[in-house]
């Protein structure tokens, strides 16, 4: 390989790998200067420099200037040095080009191992600070690949693993496909760069109406937290800062329009809108949806307990099947709530009428 080869595959590697041409400048030095010291049996006073314009490569041995010579192999004296180059002073170097004539064929083999590990490094790299801002984020890719764990998702650079445990429920995805995934984590260990995603996770119902609602981008509307059994059910509390903004009718949409078009990404999961209140009685009222009639009482602020009083219908809807709607409203509101009917409360000698 000449000179202008070199350059012509540095420039390819820039291009395509997104690695930064002094890396690789850097990477072929190292690499160029072991395979010298393995192949010519060279002292240790020994460097590489290749011409970033010209892609020459030559070897220098260098003599450090010293006072006094301890060793001839890698010192010169000062007096000595000043005969050749009158500007030296203590501490320079000197420098003698010392390259083999058939440097080239003995370096290109013996280095293409640790250049070509240099550059996956690089390129790892280069892959984590793309999608280490995308951690926390949803971003879309192409169903590649399925094993009996995973589908591979092709994110453009790399693929991102998508466990078949973080899927929505029992959704079925069909190779070549394009989604929508949420990138839980980015890790970068020996075997590359790994993306973990999910379609589970809480936050990708949060970065759906992100997405979805302009209100919530342009700041007009807040989502204050989001509860979700994947593939079930979800809570979303949201609120706004304007009087005159209805924010669970921005989310919804005209004609149900924009939660429609989250709903159908979740595979029909079902979602609840609820609004956001600094009165924590109130917030669990509403969270406690689609129960109605619900009284509450905080019954201990610091230990975050709750009591929720509802009859009838009301009462089963405020459990929900297998105590589910309860559970999420205790998520959302960071509140331990118990449900009771009117008759439990009064077995338990409190005298409230529900709907106070």
């Amino acid at each position: 390989m000449n000179g202008q080869e070199f350059l012509n595959a540095v420039d390819l590697l820039e291009k395509e790998k997104h690695i930064d041409r002094d890396i690789i400048f850097e990477a072929m030095e190292l690499a160029l200067l072991s395979a010298y010291k393995k192949n010519f049996n060279s002292l240790t006073n020994a460097k590489v420099s290749i011409n970033r314009d010209t892609g020459d490569i030559k070897i220098y041995s260098y003599k450090t200037v010293v006072e006094e010579v301890e060793n001839d192999d890698t010192e010169i004296s000062l007096e000595d040095a000043k005969k050749i180059n009158k500007t030296l002073e203590l501490g320079d170097t000197i420098d003698e080009e010392v390259t083999p004539d058939n440097f080239g064929r003995v370096a290109a083999s013996t280095a293409k191992q640790v250049v070509v590990q240099k550059i996956r490094e690089a390129e790892r790299n280069s892959l984590i600070e793309e999608f280490q801002d995308k951690e926390g984020e949803l971003v879309s890719g192409v169903v590649a690949l399925e094993d009996e764990n995973n589908y591979y998702i092709d994110l453009g650079r790399t693929n991102g693993i998508l466990p078949k445990s973080e899927l929505i429920g029992d959704e079925k995805i069909e190779m070549g496909s394009t989604i929508k995934v949420y990138v839980t984590k980015v890790n970068s260990n020996s075997k590359g760069t790994i993306i973990l995603l999910s379609r589970s996770h809480y936050n990708f119902v949060k970065r759906l109406f992100e997405l979805e609602i302009p209100e919530l981008a342009d700041g007009s509307v807040y989502i204050y937290g989001v509860a979700r059994d994947p593939g079930s059910r979800s809570k979303v509390a949201v609120y706004s800062e304007y009087a005159n903004i209805d924010p669970i009718g921005c989310c919804i949409g005209e004609r149900g329009s924009r939660i429609s078009n989250i709903i159908k990404e979740l595979s029909g999961e079902k979602l609840d809108i609820i609004k956001y209140s600094e009165d924590k009685e109130e917030f669990i009222k509403n969270a406690l949806n689609p129960a109605k009639n619900v009284s509450v009482f905080i019954l201990d602020p610091k230990k975050s307990e709750a009591l929720a009083i509802a009859d009838g219908d009301d009462f089963s809807l405020a459990l929900g099947k297998k105590g589910q709607n309860v559970r999420l409203a205790s998520r959302l509101t960071k509140y331990k709530i118990d449900v009771k009917n009117s008759e439990q409360v009064k077995e338990m000698g409190i005298n409230i009428r529900v709907g106070e």
